[in-house]
């Protein structure tokens, strides 16, 4: 069994410091308003590794589920029914997704990782919309086209999403050269990462 290293925890800690910080940080785009939680939740996934990225991500979720307010809404278990729950469980999945394909990456690179990234952010937006489609017309009986939930909650998403996902990539980047990821795509560790055994 892995034993979570200083360093492991630390990193984790942070990342969900910094989701919780970007849910809140609010900026408008037209009659929009975007925040940077999907910037961080990509970043987990880049820098923290699939498992330790999914992890960080979850623990957020569930920290939110528990009543700690780090939801945009707030927090509690009521969050579930929400028809916008389906973003939150699509965040650990694609942190998950980032991780393991960034580190089987023959070359790191800006262009690979933004396709990294896009393929994250394909994954939200299929569980995401998925669940708003779902919950809004069978739980919350709020009925919407499935026509709409595409177009509402994907394609107008699509343009400042895919911006994070650029963001995101060169953050990662910048990251990895500075030896800050915690496993390089070769699988070896850096050299102030270990795993200890139990």
């Amino acid at each position: 069994m892995k034993k979570l290293t200083v360093r492991e925890l630390v990193l984790c800690g942070l990342f969900i410091a910094l989701i919780t910080v970007g849910t809140f940080i609010r900026i408008p785009v037209g009659t929009d308003v975007y925040t940077l939680q999907f910037l961080f939740t990509l970043l987990a996934g880049l820098v923290l590794g699939a498992r330790l990225g999914a992890a960080a991500v979850g623990a957020y979720v569930i920290l939110g589920l528990i009543g700690v307010p780090v939801f945009a809404s707030g927090g509690g278990p009521g969050y579930i029914i929400q028809p916008t729950f389906g973003y939150l469980l699509g965040f650990i999945l694609q942190a998950w997704f980032c991780g393991r394909y960034a580190r089987r990456l023959a070359t790191v690179s800006y262009r690979h990782l933004l396709a990294v990234n896009f393929g994250g952010m394909v994954i939200v937006y299929l569980i995401g919309i998925s669940w708003f489609y779902i919950f809004s017309n069978y739980v919350v009986n709020a009925p919407i086209a499935l026509w709409a939930a595409i177009f509402y909650c994907g394609i107008l998403q699509a343009g400042p999403d895919f911006l994070l996902c650029m963001a995101a990539a060169g953050v990662a980047l910048r990251c990895y050269h500075a030896g800050l990821w915690l496993i390089q795509p070769d699988g070896k560790a850096n050299v102030n990462y270990e795993i200890k055994e139990a």
